[in-house]
């Protein structure tokens, strides 16, 4: 049995869903969400809590399972709650500003880089260095900050690029540190 498929999902106060055969419509304080799942999973809604059911214990319907529970449990945390990452960018004379609804990236290239937002992504800078993306749909939110640190990954000599946040750098040596050890 998939376990995360079994979860239920609590829906908060003030999200509204509400299940149209294999669509599924989400409405809450920071927008609406919809989505179309595969016609074999059912969904039901029941005094406040979602649940995700099978018809068969079939390959395909086990991974359709799990898939619809995580991708339900994400529209009602996206129209409550939201999803953000940050990025934070390292280096000298690399900075970000947002002109309008752009943002353009000075990361050691001749030209900057302009990166316009999809739909429904909000990107604001804080200071010169870091880039919030926020957004309620986790796909899109996810999808654009891959996008903006894909422009200058951050290097692993000396750590100089966009990362995100929490993520942990292990810099190599380099010559000098291979030198050393001998």
């Amino acid at each position: 049995m998939s376990r995360t498929g079994l979860l239920p999902i609590a829906i908060p106060q003030g999200t509204e869903v509400k299940i149209d055969g294999s669509e599924v419509i989400v409405k809450g304080g920071k927008g609406e969400l919809r989505r179309r799942f595969h016609p074999d999973i059912s969904i039901a809604l029941e005094d406040g809590v979602l649940t995700v059911s099978r018809p068969t214990d079939s390959v395909v319907h086990r991974s359709l399972h799990g898939l619809t529970r995580s991708l339900l449990a994400n529209m009602v945390r996206g129209v409550s709650e939201g999803f953000e990452r940050v990025l934070e960018i390292n280096g000298v004379g690399y900075r970000a500003q947002k002109t309008g609804d752009k943002l353009q990236l000075q990361v050691g290239y001749s030209n900057t880089v302009e990166f316009v937002p999809p739909p429904g992504v909000n990107i604001s800078v804080e200071g010169v260095n870091r880039v919030r993306v926020a957004g309620i749909d986790k796909e899109a939110v996810g999808e654009a900050a891959a996008q903006i640190r894909a422009v200058r990954p951050a290097d692993s000599y000396k750590g100089k690029g966009i990362k995100y946040a929490e993520e942990q750098l292990h810099l190599k040596p380099g010559k000098a540190g291979k030198r050393a050890k001998k």
